[in-house]
């Protein structure tokens, strides 16, 4: 017997039971679908939290005045300066795109007819790009604001909104910070929300660090952030950094220096554990449809003892009845897995239809993955009443009632 021949009387065979076909390779299509979409979801899942992490800002360190052990005089000067960010700057030159300092304090600003604190925040030209923010109306501060103490003031968004009812109609107005009149340039928001966890809150100001000096009775850069050109320097980067400012102030004084790397190792690593475990939920949903094929086939040797003990009568050799039966059981789950495949892949790619805010990648190696656990799953779970179907013997299958 042929196998084209073979392959015909396996369709015949599947066929003559269409619905129990249906049924036994119904957890085929459930398991392989599963695998490409749990793979899906997390890769989605994983592209988008680490997005959101770096959209904080790219390739960032922020570092600040972390303790000391002397008096007061002398921890106002241990405070990080702006001739430390001057600092940094000309001795990390190479390595990095930008460094700005920031400065914060607060006022109480009339809105909506109350009197409430809001936060004054001062910086320089480069904030915006180091930060990643992203200009509504107008624009940002510029060299010349900084170095000529301009009053500028950069607004939020929602505090834009709550005094002016919207972005462009804030731009060129007035508002008075420290008993100073200030003009409204522009309004901005932050790509990605720390949700207020740092200097940025939904109600916050900016002006030029020259100007808010004025306003400080110490000269304090909490933090200065330092984008860097490469994420590879990130690290090697950051202990720079803390080395630069150590060696500029007295011997004892410490400094806190973060990146986003630790944040972003631990995404990912929680990404991936979620990963094993739903693709480990998948495959067990995938063994489970085998021994459904497994028992399936069982029963169908059950039924077919007397055709098989009649092959074998006229010349059917126990090698192409195991590969008969081995064939339809791969077919039922090489069948089966295709149809969750393109389910798999079908249900993604419609959901790109509905919304262009998250990219849904379709991972090819779960594709092929899924199509290797078919043929795989076939063989394994059809091989056992394949092999029972090829050990029977003719003489007593033919009498089989």
């Amino acid at each position: 017997m042929h196998f084209g021949e073979a392959l015909r009387f396996s369709l015949n065979a599947l066929r003559a039971n269409l619905f129990r076909t249906f049924l036994t390779a119904l957890g085929l299509v459930i398991g392989n679908a599963s695998v490409i979409l749990v793979v899906t979801i997390s890769l989605t899942g994983q592209d988008y939290i680490l997005d959101q992490i770096r959209g904080i800002g790219s390739n960032l360190i922020w570092a600040n005045y972390e303790a000391g052990s002397q008096g007061a005089v002398q921890v106002d000067a241990d405070f990080v300066k702006l001739l430390d960010v001057e600092a940094l700057r000309q001795q990390l030159a190479g390595r990095i795109v930008a460094a700005t300092p920031v400065m914060t304090n607060y006022d109480r600003m009339r809105i909506a007819g109350r009197d409430q604190d809001i936060a004054v925040i001062g910086s320089d030209q480069y904030y915006p790009k180091v930060r990643n923010l992203v200009m509504l109306a107008g624009s940002f501060m510029d060299a010349d604001d900084v170095v000529s103490r301009n009053k500028v003031a950069i607004l939020t968004e929602k505090l834009a909104a709550r005094l002016y009812g919207g972005q462009q109609a804030a731009i060129g107005r007035v508002i008075k910070l420290h008993g100073l009149q200030f003009t409204v340039v522009g309004t901005f928001r932050e790509k990605t929300s720390t949700f207020g966890l740092a200097e940025l809150t939904d109600e916050t100001v900016i002006i030029p660090i020259t100007v808010i000096k004025n306003f400080a009775p110490i000269e304090r850069i909490d933090p200065v952030y330092i984008q860097v050109r490469n994420a590879d320097d990130v690290e090697s980067t950051a202990k720079m950094v803390k080395t630069i400012l150590e060696s500029r102030h007295r011997l004892g004084a410490r400094y806190h220096v973060d990146t986003l790397t630790a944040i972003l190792d631990a995404a990912k690593k929680i990404a991936l554990i979620l990963s094993v475990v739903l693709v480990l939920i998948s495959a067990i949903a995938l063994i489970i449809s085998g021994i459904g094929i497994m028992n399936i086939m069982l029963v169908t040797v059950t039924e077919r003892t007397r055709e098989i003990g009649l092959r074998m009568a006229v010349g059917a050799s126990r090698r192409e009845v195991l590969q008969q039966f081995l064939l339809e059981a791969m077919m039922i789950s090489f069948g089966g897995g295709t149809i969750g495949i393109l389910f798999g892949i079908a249900i993604p790619l419609s959901a790109q239809f509905f919304t262009d805010a998250i990219q849904v990648p379709v991972s090819v190696t779960s594709v092929l993955v899924a199509f290797g656990v078919s043929f795989l799953v076939g063989v394994v779970f059809g091989f056992l009443p394949a092999r029972r179907a090829a050990q029977l013997n003719p003489t007593e299958a033919l009498r089989y009632e």
